[in-house]
């Protein structure tokens, strides 16, 4: 099997997918959680455009296309979903912010310790 046949889209937003799942799995520090849930959110973006993606395909702009147009509807979900994962992110953030702040730590069992203790 060569390279460029293993390599595609879809087998790279795989990997992403599963690296973001073993960093939410075996990491306690909120901040890793955080990025591992921005990767995981990225390899479903990319995992969605590459589908059914081939190199003959051409944008859905013009008059007279010739050959395989590139279907709009997932690029147009996707920037939908790139703006709410930035959203989701910076929220996510500003909440670990307040969460370091009062209780002073970045480790999940941490903080739950000293949420009980109050």
């Amino acid at each position: 099997m060569q390279i460029d046949k293993l390599i595609t889209g879809e087998n790279v937003s795989l990997a992403l997918f599963f690296i973001g799942v073993y960093g939410i799995i075996a990491r306690r520090n909120i901040l890793k959680s955080i990025i591992s849930l921005s990767i995981m959110q990225a390899s479903i973006i990319l995992f969605f455009l590459s589908i059914r993606h081939t190199d003959q395909m051409v944008p859905p702009i013009g008059i007279g296309l010739t050959g395989e147009v590139a279907d709009p509807l997932p690029q147009a979900l996707m920037i939908t979903a790139i703006v709410i994962g930035v959203s989701v992110t910076a929220l996510s953030l500003t909440m670990f912010t307040s969460l370091y702040h009062k209780y002073g730590s970045t480790n999940w069992k941490k903080v739950k310790q000293k949420r009980g203790d109050q």
